[in-house]
């Protein structure tokens, strides 16, 4: 698809079921991309960067505050879940709840609130659903830093338009167990890893999850054997057996304070880290994080789930998640957003980036 035009003027929701309409899977976001730069170029409000398949726009009035509000352009792999159709109060299409219909607010403001009471910097970026190593904020968090420094950022990622703040980290690690090869005719000839992994599930089972409370909110930490191998052969003791586990620390704890916990929770096992991700914390703190929350009604959840609010931490930038749509449909074939839902955080926004709210 190509020279795909949107009218920012339009409303939200017709402007979410355009947006839907551009097939966007990862790597695959240059028709949207180019039809978002398109539709901003002529705001004169607005300084316009692109770098790849992400769009950044600003604002440069000289305001006290900068906020950010980010969306991801891309979806998951298409099934059968396209074009998009409006089937009474709900929207439904392959990107609709993740996250087109914050993706189509954004787009909104950015068009309609010429003079916001605090700067803002709009970012649209690519591949946020596939490896971080092709993720349009991370590469941007290299190339460009001072286009995503503020004093608050929204990820309007799906959560229901509550604000969720913050994020948990997540580790994971490979735990080891070591044995000797023996012919099971003669298994006291060997040492069994499989048997000797047996504490490692033990420790788990028994672990009694941490909750620690972060400006007012209360995280609950997870520990989880995800994965188990080992064995040789039918006749055969094994000499290794290696447990993958995932741990989601809250954001008080450091990716090295997680890594310390996990290798003395598992002392006497080899412990190799696998996969890690920095939380974010939620920084309700911040003035503008204030007001925004006020904006919204004053309800707040801590994220439970790893977003892209933590590439925002990384830089000093405390961040919330704040989008339409229900988390637990992203990814499903049958996802949707409610329209109602896109309305409130267009109208929820606008108030507080004009200071209505």
């Amino acid at each position: 698809m190509s020279h795909v035009e949107l009218d920012l003027s339009a409303d939200v929701v017709t402007l979410t079921e355009r947006l839907v309409d551009i097939e966007s899977v990862s790597r695959n976001e240059q028709a949207i991309a180019d039809a978002v730069e398109a539709a901003l170029a002529p705001l004169p409000h607005l300084t316009l960067t692109r770098r790849g398949h992400t769009v950044v726009a600003h604002t440069d009035l000289g305001r006290g505050e900068r906020v950010v509000l980010a969306g991801h352009l891309d979806t998951v792999p298409l099934n059968d879940n396209l074009p998009s159709r409006i089937d009474g109060a709900d929207l439904h299409g392959l990107g609709s709840c993740d996250m087109k219909g914050g993706d189509a607010v954004i787009l909104r403001l950015a068009a309609a609130v010429a003079e916001p009471v605090r700067d803002v910097t709009f970012i649209l970026y690519e591949a946020e659903e596939i490896e971080s190593e092709f993720n349009g904020l991370s590469k941007l968090s290299v190339s460009d830093p001072d286009l995503m420094g503020a004093d608050f950022a929204i990820l309007m990622e799906p959560s229901d338009g509550v604000v969720e703040a913050g994020c948990q980290g997540t580790m994971r690690v490979d735990v080891t167990a070591h044995g000797e090869r023996a012919h099971s005719a003669r298994s006291w000839k060997g040492v069994n890893a499989i048997h000797r992994a047996t504490p490692i599930l033990e420790r788990l089972s028994a672990y009694d999850a941490r909750m620690p409370v972060i400006d007012g909110l209360t995280y609950h930490e997870g520990l989880n054997a995800v994965g188990i191998r080992g064995g040789v052969a039918g006749n055969v003791l094994p000499d290794l057996c290696t447990v993958s586990v995932n741990y989601r620390f809250a954001p008080d704890r450091s990716e090295a304070e997680a890594e310390a916990f996990l290798r003395e929770f598992f002392s006497g096992y080899d412990v190799l880290v696998a996969d890690s991700a920095p939380g974010a914390l939620p920084g309700l703190d911040r003035p503008a994080a204030k007001e925004f929350v006020d904006a919204v009604g004053g309800t707040v959840n801590p994220k439970f789930g790893w977003t892209d609010v933590a590439r925002f931490a990384a830089l000093g930038v405390p961040a919330v998640n704040f989008g339409p749509g229900d988390p637990m449909l992203a990814h499903k074939q049958e996802e949707f957003v409610p329209l109602e839902q896109i309305r409130h955080c267009e109208r929820v926004l606008t108030d507080w980036l004009r200071g209505d709210r």
